[in-house]
């Protein structure tokens, strides 16, 4: 066992793919049980097939930018009767807009997902998370929380907000959860994916500015999740970790 994750409960918000999904292999490596919280019900079963380990993995089908779909999930632990030990949310979206070009409707699609589903996944989830008695809290923020990045505004603004919402809940659960933050780098997944075809730029660019030199991979970043998660790391709660590859040092 590498993160004395073994029996565990854990709920992951966007863990379908990328840094989610990353996640949940190792948890399940490490024998917890998953439950991977997303939209799309193919990408859901393509990602319970992936892991494999049938009875340690569930998809739960809902859409966590609203109130109803953070109810949802929290019906789907209810009914099964088991407490919530871990809840990663690492549900997320991103956009490059300047200011002037952003419109309400950008507005709302951003915020309803990196922060509305952060904070009310966690609220629907917390009678639940409460009842595990030694839980644990990790919220997907980004280094654009803590130094802010050109062109996308509202991302920024965003994942700020998790990072404040992440020191308030910590304050608010103590001591029976541990609430901590992950604030990473450009990471190898379907979204960065996406941003660089957006953008007309190359992976090869968007790494240029990190001193190792390249962007993360999902499963370094999921390790870190496993280690924060992990009971090993009792004494952490409130803290704001950045996994950036150098880049929140320059």
């Amino acid at each position: 066992m590498q993160y004395d994750l073994a029996g565990k409960r854990a709920v992951i918000s966007g863990g379908t793919s990328g840094i989610g999904l990353a996640t949940a292999q190792l948890m399940v490596s490490d024998g917890a049980e998953v439950y991977l919280v997303g939209r799309s019900k193919a990408k859901g079963s393509a990602a319970c097939a992936a892991l494999g380990h049938s009875e340690l993995v569930h998809y739960v089908q809902a859409d966590i930018s609203t109130v109803a779909g953070c109810a949802t999930v929290a019906d789907v632990l209810q009914a099964a009767g088991v407490p919530v030990d871990i809840l990663v949310n690492a549900a997320g979206i991103y956009q490059e807009q300047r200011l002037e070009r952003v419109t309400e409707a950008d507005y709302t699609a951003i915020m309803d997902v990196n922060v509305k589903g952060v904070l009310f996944l966690t609220q629907a989830l917390l009678p639940l998370i409460t009842r595990a008695g030694d839980a644990a809290i990790i919220n997907i923020a980004s280094d654009a929380a803590l130094e802010g990045n050109y062109g996308c505004p509202v991302y920024c603004a965003s994942k700020g907000a998790v990072v404040a919402l992440t020191r308030a809940l910590a304050l608010d659960y103590a001591p029976k959860i541990r609430v901590n933050c992950l604030c990473p780098g450009d990471v190898a997944t379907p979204l960065v994916a996406a941003q660089v075809a957006a953008g007309g730029y190359t992976v090869e660019e968007m790494a240029a500015p990190y001193p190792l030199e390249r962007i993360g991979r999902a499963e370094e970043i999921a390790h870190v999740v496993c280690s924060v998660a992990s009971p090993r790391n009792g004494f952490m709660t409130g803290a704001v970790l950045a996994v950036d590859g150098g880049l929140s040092a320059k």
